[in-house]
């Protein structure tokens, strides 16, 4: 019977093998959270996103992009923030200006920064004072608002004056030679139809067209005050004007009447001695023999005056 071939022995059974790798990884972490716990102080970089840039300036590209501080903290949350750095929002509008640059001041913004880090007041360090932030100067300019809104008025009613914009004007900032060639903006076409009551709102700036310049706002408000409308008449002698002297100038009709449309509510206030109606002998069409009436003088109430008869006849009188 042939021997049985003998098995070498492992140099290390696999239950000692097993026990001696856990307490190897055991003690591992165990060093690793007692290192990482403890206190340390090191320089830890940000990213930058500098926000609400004043209208009229624009920063180069050169502005700095990281913030570099000296931060103490424990071990791990250095490493997480080394691994992970959060985007610090420095707010330009804080900056003030000083030899042709912005200076954001550190210092002062201390407590901004800490809120947005949530760190302790003592546990950051600055490596300079304040931030140099380059920027370009814009040309500023104001600029008309100029209503681009249709209006449609239901039977029997009408505006008791012209649509209001609210601001009339918007400030405007940008290339100076865009803006030297520019008075007015128009806001975007609005239609409102069927209008019987006072209509407000707000409407969009027609700023499409300028994409090189900075409204420093896109909308302005709207008002129309409506009324019900009726048309009233007043008979209203003609005066003829620029008769030269010694010409006798006979015309006919003497009388016109003066149609016009005027708030209900204010009906009552129109009357016939606020208007008044010429007729220029200066621009009588001499070879047809008429002069045209014009209604010189009217209330303000009214409106779409219109004459019954505009073309007045004259006879000259030797």
């Amino acid at each position: 019977m042939e021997d049985k071939k003998k098995i070498p022995s492992p140099w290390i059974k696999k239950g000692p093998l097993k026990t001696f790798l856990f307490f190897l990884a055991f003690s591992a972490v165990v060093w690793f959270f007692v290192q990482f716990s403890k206190q340390y102080s090191e320089i830890v970089e940000f990213p930058i996103n500098y926000i609400n840039v004043p209208k009229d300036k624009i920063l180069l590209n050169d502005s700095p992009e990281i913030l570099r501080l000296r931060m103490r903290d424990n071990g791990i949350n250095i490493a997480f923030r080394k691994l992970f750095p959060q985007e610090l929002l420095l707010d330009v509008s804080e900056a003030v200006v000083k030899d042709g640059q912005l200076i954001y001041n550190l210092e002062q913004q201390k407590a901004s920064l800490l809120t947005q880090l949530n760190i302790g007041y003592d546990d950051i360090t600055f490596l300079q004072e304040a931030l140099k932030i380059g920027f370009d100067q814009r040309a500023v300019k104001t600029l008309a608002v100029q209503p681009n809104i249709e209006l449609g008025f239901a039977v029997g009613y009408s505006a008791l004056e012209g649509i209001k914009l609210e601001p009339d004007s918007v400030t405007v900032s940008g290339p100076g030679n865009i803006l030297d060639t520019l008075e007015v903006v128009s806001t975007k076409n609005l239609k409102i139809n069927n209008i019987s009551r006072d209509v407000k709102g707000v409407v969009d700036l027609d700023t499409d067209q300028f994409p090189k310049l900075t409204f420093y706002q896109q909308q302005v408000g709207y008002s129309l005050l409506t009324d019900k409308f009726t048309e009233g008449k007043a008979e209203i002698p003609v005066e003829l004007i620029n008769v030269p002297q010694g010409t006798n100038v006979t015309i006919f009709p003497k009388n016109v009447t003066v149609f016009y449309q005027v708030s209900l509510s204010e009906f009552e206030k129109v009357k016939p001695a606020q208007f008044k109606v010429v007729a220029d002998f200066k621009n009588a069409m001499k070879t047809d023999g008429y002069m045209l009436a014009q209604v010189v003088k009217k209330p303000d109430l009214v409106n779409n005056v219109r004459l019954n008869e505009q073309q007045i006849q004259f006879v000259i009188k030797r």
